[in-house]
């Protein structure tokens, strides 16, 4: 039988990628990677691109800026329509300011 009280590097391991991740997830931490599936867009860089910060990206397309941090952490993906959404706003950003401005 295996005593479960020692400790061993994998659990020293687990316990610190558990922690890393805990840090990830309450916005702590950045991750050490993102991969994105072909079809998402890579909003931190198309924000970036823009040269707002979450907020006033988020402010000025209409997003909500939790969706914005979301994304950018990887913790989720933007639906459909945010992706083209997104892929606009990284082509032609002031077309979307013109298309959201009030008639």
């Amino acid at each position: 039988m295996t005593d479960t009280t020692d400790d061993t590097d994998f659990g020293r391991e687990l316990i610190a990628s558990l922690e890393q991740a805990a840090a990830i997830v309450r916005g702590e931490a950045e991750p050490a990677r993102v991969h994105l599936a072909a079809d998402v867009p890579d909003v931190r860089a198309i924000r970036a691109g823009t040269g707002l910060s979450r907020e006033a990206f988020a402010d000025r397309f209409g997003l909500k800026l939790a969706a914005v941090r979301d994304w950018e952490q990887g913790l989720r993906k933007p639906d459909p329509a945010a992706r083209t959404l997104l892929r606009v706003i990284a082509r032609e950003p002031e077309a979307v300011v013109r298309a959201l401005a009030p008639a």
